[in-house]
């Protein structure tokens, strides 16, 4: 089932994108309920899948503190799902990605909008300004995550550099 461009658009994080985005977004996009007290990501999977959530609430958790609570309009799971590009040969609920840095836990029934690894990366050519959108998401993120870690934890050289590629650059 298609999802329809107006619930795209009625998402805050999609909402000001150009409707040809919008349209390549619900064409690919499905719906999923998630109940209250069920993960929607579990801290060290493989994700293969991330979400923007149309109506509930969810705690992110990481090594078990609560870190944020998302709702209407956040995105979650990006980080897995843009760590690495999908294998083209793989169906698109186990092309390859990259580990869960957070478990997201429902507070409440939600209904959410969900994107697979290949169709997110697919997007790149379709919808430039939402990829380009959810990787400034991830490198916020990723912001937030080296500060949750202690400098001599973060296996950084002299310069506070991290040894880690960023597989996302020069892929635009």
């Amino acid at each position: 089932m298609e999802i329809e461009t107006s619930r795209v658009a009625a998402i805050r994080f999609f909402a000001d994108l150009p409707e040809d985005e919008l349209a390549a977004i619900a064409g690919v996009a499905s719906e999923v309920e998630i109940p209250s007290g069920q993960a929607l990501a579990a801290e060290g999977r493989l994700g293969h899948s991330l979400f923007a959530v149309e109506s509930g609430t969810a705690d992110v958790v990481i090594d078990g503190a609560t870190v944020q609570t998302v709702g209407p309009g956040d995105v979650v799971g990006e980080m897995a799902v843009l760590a690495s590009p999908p294998d083209p040969f793989e169906p698109p609920e186990v092309a390859g990605s990259g580990s869960r840095t957070a478990s997201v836990v429902a507070t409440s029934p939600m209904r959410l909008i969900g994107l697979f690894k290949r169709d997110v990366w697919a997007l790149d050519r379709r919808a430039p300004f939402a990829t380009q959108r959810l990787r400034a998401v991830l490198g916020e993120r990723r912001a937030q995550d080296a500060e949750r870690v202690p400098p001599e934890e973060r296996g950084q050289d002299e310069q506070g550099r991290s040894p880690d590629s960023d597989p996302l650059a020069g892929s635009a």
